[in-house]
């Protein structure tokens, strides 16, 4: 009985170990599933980086880590406060100090200064304006860089930059990401439990505050006590002496989805830019489409004068445009300052959709004496195009010309030009003017200040064209671009806006033909080949005007002299900021404006207010 007793009993003893074992167990696993989730909430994940991103290389030494969380706040400069910026790196330095002794013959490392950025030379870059902008490569972290990547968005951006709304929730939105990184930190001391959950507690109200509130007209009224009690749980916490690997990771993280934002948003921003800056306005498309439909129901008042079209003895200028309201400006204003207006013979050439348009507006508009000639140059005689292969209007291509210096300047606005150029249809013009010796090509964002007619017995010296140079940019410094073309390295650039054509000259030369051998040349270029081939076909035969005819950048450059602007011969809005559009510098626009009849019928029905 004994041993039977003796067994039974040790055939009970293995079964209580294994429900024992059992039980440890299942504690076990009820135990982790309560960490785990505790674990999440108090931001111990932080400390696991995504597969998308790098972590970084942290070495022992905490002078380096101080450095390096130094550059982060500096970094994040303009969205923390200043001072939450102090009290990073007053930390920082604190950490230093206290966990390693700096040699008297050693300097302690302040916040790191980023490199200049040296530029080196004859990198260039060619992007159109007048066509797609080109935005191309990374966003650099200079802000000098971004008019080489944006062009002119930066410059109109800088200049109309707004006041921070929303500060309060921004300030908020601070607070939350600094207690955030040091709350896992404080949470691991035992002695600082009071204060981890009053972080806590102050991370849940802010949380909770912010889901509901995305302006600062949202927030509830005892927001400013909130944000007093979180400013002061921050304050102690800085206080406390912690490792800051975790505060290093919070802030690594913050830090990549912000620039991720900045870059999007930038981007953005530059996109819609130039889709403003490419479209037209819904009131000039107004007055096109109430203009072409005013035509059709009166023909009436055709008051042409066709001799005067093709007399060689007058004032001929020609006007490339398919916008009513800028070549009427340009028209206007060259007739307001002409002795006499009644040798003035104006060609516009416009495109079958703004034909009709143009042809109702200056018919019943007059110009004192001034004759008006509106060509459709879509239905002109189908052997001008035999060589050019052309049948549309192109209008005059505006360049953003961008290249690096070699010297150590820190103005790189002054490294970028914009130039514009003659389009593929001013190579008809010996074409579709045969009767003509000379002519002035006037762009038709232009704005004329005084009498043009000495122009007309200009003396060119055997020269086809007269333009006003640009020896900032020379030929020698597009020599990548020209490939192996013979050409004059200290040949400067020019710029269309205001030129004068010798035809007779053009023709004996065979400019037309020179130029469509080089844009085939250059058809590898696409948007730069109207650029290069235009530049090559000139060489040597520019004659250059004073610059005192014609003051360029009144589309882009803020910072043009009042005084120069004034005793302007001509002034010409290149540039993407037309002063027709709502992006156009305002300060400029009174000089466009005033040869601008605001009372017209057309213009108040379209709404039409530059």
């Amino acid at each position: 009985m004994k041993g039977g007793g003796g067994g039974g009993g040790g055939g009970v003893a293995p079964a209580k170990r294994r429900w024992r074992g059992l039980a440890i167990g299942v504690l076990f696993l009820v135990v982790l599933s309560m960490l785990v989730p505790l674990g999440f909430l108090l931001g111990l994940h932080n400390g696991f980086h995504s597969a998308g991103i790098m972590p970084l290389q942290h070495t022992s030494s905490p002078g380096d880590r101080s450095s390096h969380i130094d550059s982060l706040v500096r970094k994040l400069g303009p969205t923390l406060q200043k001072d939450i910026l102090k009290g990073f790196i007053n930390e920082a330095k604190n950490e230093t100090s206290s966990t390693n002794v700096t040699p008297k013959n050693q300097q302690r490392k302040g916040i790191p200064v980023p490199p200049q950025v040296l530029l080196q030379p004859l990198t260039i870059n060619i992007s159109s304006i007048s066509d797609k902008a080109g935005m191309k490569g990374h966003l650099d972290e200079s802000e000098g860089l971004c008019e080489l990547k944006y062009g002119s968005y930066c410059i109109w951006h800088e200049e109309n930059r707004e006041e921070m709304k929303d500060s309060k929730v921004k300030k908020l939105k601070d607070q939350l990401f600094v207690a955030r990184a040091y709350f896992p930190s404080i949470a691991k001391v035992p002695a600082q439990s009071k204060l981890s959950r009053e972080l806590r507690q102050n991370i849940q109200e802010l949380e909770r505050v912010l889901s509901e509130s995305t302006t600062d007209a949202d927030l509830p009224p005892e927001i400013e006590k909130k944000s007093r009690r979180m400013e002061a749980a921050i304050a102690r916490a800085k206080s406390v002496s912690v490792d800051c690997n975790n505060v290093d990771k919070k802030l690594r993280q913050i830090f990549d989805l912000t620039e991720d934002e900045a870059n999007f948003h930038m981007k953005q921003s530059a996109f819609l830019y130039q889709l403003a800056v490419q479209t037209m306005p819904k009131s000039l498309h107004c007055l096109s489409m109430r203009l072409t439909v005013e035509y059709f129901k009166d023909h009436s008042f055709d008051k042409e004068l066709p001799e005067k079209f093709s007399d060689p003895t007058l004032q001929h200028y020609v006007i490339f445009s398919n916008n009513v309201i800028a070549s009427s400006v340009v028209i206007n204003s060259t007739v307001m300052h002409a002795r006499e207006s009644m040798n003035l013979v104006f060609h516009v050439l416009t495109d079958g959709q703004n034909y009709f348009a143009m042809k109702l507006w200056f018919l019943k508009n007059t110009f004192k004496d001034a004759v008006i000639q509106v060509l459709n140059i879509e239905h002109l005689n189908s052997e001008y195009y035999d060589k050019a292969t052309l049948s549309h209007l192109t209008l005059p291509v505006e360049f953003r010309v961008s290249f690096h210096s070699s010297d150590n300047a820190p103005a790189i606005h002054d490294r970028t030009q914009y130039l514009s150029i003659f389009s593929h249809s001013h190579y008809l013009l010996p074409e579709i003017f045969r009767n003509l010796e000379k002519v002035v090509v006037l762009d038709d964002d232009v704005v004329v200040q005084q009498d043009l007619s000495a122009l007309r017995s200009l003396d060119m010296a055997g020269k086809v064209i007269g333009a006003v140079q640009i020896c900032s940019v020379r030929l020698g410094q597009l020599r990548s671009y020209l490939g192996r073309s013979s050409f004059d390295k200290n040949s400067c650039s020019w710029m269309s806006g205001l030129n004068v054509i010798d035809l007779v000259m053009w023709r004996e030369l065979g400019i037309s033909e020179t130029y469509w051998k080089l844009v085939k040349e250059k058809v590898s270029m696409k948007e730069g080949s109207a650029l290069l081939a235009s530049l090559l076909t000139f060489q040597d035969l520019v004659y250059a005007l004073d610059s005192v005819w014609v003051l360029s950048g009144l589309g882009h450059d803020y910072g043009l002299n009042i005084e120069g602007i004034e005793k302007a011969a001509v002034l010409h809005y290149n540039g993407n900021m037309k002063p027709w559009l709502d992006l156009g510098i305002p300060k400029y626009k009174a000089y466009w404006k005033k040869f601008l009849n605001q009372e017209d019928q057309f213009l108040s029905e379209c709404n039409v207010n530059p």
